[in-house]
């Protein structure tokens, strides 16, 4: 019977098969190490192995849709906002957002009294888009940034109504009050926070081309497709004022990197927040910048003007985002908690350099919220001691007060009850900001 089945055609269909798969698995490593030649068998062979990939995304998130930010369920039987102290707050809310029913993401002003959205910006990414030069490093920029699959991303609001922001790992760019486009920077790829230093100067996540670094890589890397990480400051023209690639500052200051494929070969730091220091204390200097590398799972406290690592910071976190300073010796980080064991919900971490030591606050409540994001999320303490913090791959913001009593709940719902994400929201309680940017938009004359 066996040998009626291997007659010869049987042994060329096998022999062809053996030959057509190496030639496969061939051109998807020349594509993944960053191989220039062949890009349309690249772009055929890339579909046909990621088939798989996208069949389980279909299934599990029961969507069609692969080619923008997903319909999110997890919290899709909690009204979109709900009140539940009787407290009426000064502040505002800067909340970028996707809006599955306008297809697109924009960012919304809320006035935290009433929880009123006083105004929005929703500029035209079409005509961004087609403003950006540098097609070495966006050659697919209108794919990946088109505007129903754009996303603002921790949108900084300035003293004159105008915003800065950017998609992630895309231009950088600044519109005014009326969602007019004053200024775009297509130097670099930005991804992640953006803030304000005591200078009115900002510091963004960037990536420096690839190239630039390998002298710092070990011997035995070679990605082509490495993510050079780089802490950048610019100022509110959008002008590079400085820029410093985190592989270099460990490397230069003998700190370990690894390059472990556990988490990702080609992106071994993963920067995910910046944030500088405004005045001195014991611990630290006014001009140094506290840096959350995600795949290290560890904090830098780094001094630029020195270029010294000042700490390494590592302790009971995993995939952290977001790192704030909350007193003159204590930090706060939001740990996601992407751990093998007790990982059901992430985190609210503080860390004193006093005392060297690590406590848990607020993690009663994230537990009974059943409040976890795998990615991305951010906390900030108000003055007051009440606590912002974000779920942000399930489109959700809860408001606690500083007795850990929640105080308001938000969940991204459009108009047709679809959940989409929330993309680093922030508030603002400086009462004179506050004040300005409502004058503002009270006077405001937009044409469209």
């Amino acid at each position: 019977m066996f040998k009626k089945f291997f007659t010869y055609p049987v042994y060329f269909v096998i022999v062809v098969s053996i030959i057509i798969s190496l030639y496969f698995g061939a051109l998807i490593r020349y594509h993944y190490i960053g191989g220039k030649k062949f890009q349309s068998l690249q772009k055929i062979a890339v579909f046909f192995a990621e088939i798989p990939y996208n069949i389980r995304l279909i299934v599990r998130n029961k969507s069609l849709r692969l080619d923008q930010p997903l319909i999110l369920k997890k919290n899709s039987n909690k009204e979109r906002f709900k009140k539940f102290l009787p407290i009426e707050r000064e502040g505002i809310l800067v909340l970028p957002r996707y809006d599955h029913n306008l297809n697109r993401s924009v960012v919304d002003i809320v006035d935290l009294k009433n929880f009123k959205t006083i105004h929005t910006y929703s500029h035209n990414i079409s005509k961004m888009n087609n403003k950006v030069k540098n097609n070495e490093i966006f050659k697919s920029n209108k794919i990946n940034n088109a505007p129903h699959r754009f996303e603002y991303t921790h949108s900084l609001i300035l003293e004159d109504g105008s915003l800065i922001s950017n998609s992630d790992y895309a231009p950088l760019f600044k519109i005014d009050l009326c969602s007019n486009l004053i200024w775009l920077n297509d130097e670099m790829k930005f991804h992640h926070s953006k803030m304000l230093d005591s200078d009115n100067n900002i510091w963004v996540g960037g990536q420096i081309n690839n190239n630039s670094n390998k002298k710092y890589l070990p011997k035995n890397f070679d990605n082509k497709q490495f993510s050079d990480d780089a802490i950048v400051k610019i100022n509110s023209d959008g002008n590079i004022l400085y820029k410093k690639s985190i592989t270099q500052i460990l490397i230069e200051n003998n700190n370990i990197i690894s390059f472990r494929k556990f988490y990702n070969s080609h992106d071994p730091i993963h920067l995910n927040d910046i944030e500088p220091v405004f005045s001195d204390s014991e611990y630290w200097k006014k001009g140094d910048v506290f840096i959350s590398i995600r795949h290290q799972s560890a904090i830098i406290h780094y001094r630029p003007n020195t270029n010294k690592v000042i700490n390494y910071i590592t302790g009971p976190f995993i995939q952290q985002h977001d790192v704030d300073i909350i007193s003159p010796k204590e930090i706060s980080i939001f740990n996601n908690n992407n751990s093998f064991i007790n990982n059901e919900n992430s985190e609210v971490l503080i860390y004193n350099f006093e005392t060297n030591n690590f406590k848990k606050v607020f993690n009663d409540q994230l537990k009974k919220e059943n409040f976890k994001t795998e990615t991305e999320g951010l906390l900030r303490f108000l003055n007051d001691g009440s606590l912002m913090i974000e779920e942000q791959n399930h489109g959700r913001i809860i408001f606690f007060n500083k007795e850990g009593q929640k105080e308001w709940e938000y969940v991204n719902k459009d108009i047709n009850g679809d959940i989409g994400v929330v993309s680093w929201s922030r508030i603002i309680e400086d009462k004179i900001l506050i004040k300005k940017i409502k004058s503002l938009i009270k006077s405001k004359k937009c044409t469209k």
